[in-house]
């Protein structure tokens, strides 16, 4: 993938030394979702002498964000573009970092992420969607939430390929199997396939996953992204009193589906252990609002 085409070329930053997990995009003078701060001498190594003006977050998990802060600290004058919601945590991580270790535990934090550097408030530019940034030819932000609350995907005008962090689900070549990835602490079903629509809306020629590659058939991934998402949604409402329901059905679903380098991959993208605590929330979440909703 030493070509450039449009300007663009995905980079595989070989999370955990495993390829096709986590992909950074270059995309004309910008970097999409660098990835975590482990893997960040793996993404210098493959940028080489070029350097990029900016760096666009779809959100600030630390699988797609870590590395920001240490580019910034590389390249001082560096301009980073997240949504507003997101923006206070990559200029101070402190809260973000502490949600992560509850999540994956202290002791791993710094293999899988290493350390996240705070970024300067001057560099920040918050997003809300609608926006169109005239850097790489032209590249429209539409706000996109369900996967996180602060998610945004990026249009790159001139090529018409989509980048779209978490929100098109996970899949990872040469499988076709794709998996709405779910953890906690905001997934929001509606407002998720609400996300979907608005980039079907956009008739993107293909898209750029983060989780991982080029995807050329846009609108049969966004639609396999919904049906994911509803099966897991489904399957988590009935079976709230068995936590370990979804990660067996992933597990049994990637034993019949792949190989088990793929497998490997798509295990480390989308912890299968975390799809249940992020659907079991939202449907905590949901049935106390419509409890509320009522009793008004």
């Amino acid at each position: 993938m030493k070509d450039l085409q449009f300007g663009q070329r995905p980079i595989d930053t070989r999370h955990l030394g495993t390829e096709r997990v986590i992909c950074a995009w270059r995309v004309g003078d910008v970097l999409v979702d660098p990835g975590p701060a482990a893997t960040l001498a793996t993404l210098l190594a493959e940028l080489g002498d070029w350097r990029p003006r900016a760096v666009l977050l779809t959100h600030i998990h630390l699988d797609h964000a870590a590395a920001t802060g240490a580019l910034v600290a590389r390249w001082p004058d560096l301009d980073v573009y997240v949504h507003e919601r997101g923006a206070p945590h990559v200029v101070d991580p402190s809260k973000l970092l502490a949600s992560a270790g509850r999540l994956y535990g202290e002791d791993n934090m710094a293999t899988l992420w290493g350390e996240m550097l705070p970024v300067p408030a001057e560099r920040i530019h918050p997003l809300v969607g609608g926006e169109t940034i005239a850097l790489a030819g032209g590249i429209r932000v539409a706000y996109t939430p369900g996967h996180a609350s602060h998610h945004v995907a990026y249009l790159h005008e001139s090529s018409g390929r989509a980048f779209v962090g978490d929100v098109a689900g996970v899949r990872i070549p040469p499988s076709r199997l794709t998996i709405a990835p779910t953890p906690p602490p905001d997934i929001d079903v509606e407002a998720w396939e609400a996300s979907l629509d608005l980039i079907a809306a956009w008739q993107p020629t293909s898209l750029g996953l983060t989780h991982f590659g080029v995807v050329e058939e846009a609108v049969a991934q966004l639609e396999a992204t919904r049906a994911s998402l509803r099966d897991l949604a489904g399957l988590a409402r009935v079976a709230q009193d068995d936590p370990g329901a979804l990660e067996r059905t992933i597990h049994g679903l990637l034993e019949r589906e792949v190989d088990p380098g793929t497998a490997t991959a798509y295990e480390l993208a989308v912890p299968p252990s975390h799809l249940q605590m992020g659907l079991g929330r939202y449907w905590r979440k949901r049935t106390e609002r419509e409890a509320a909703e009522h009793q008004a």
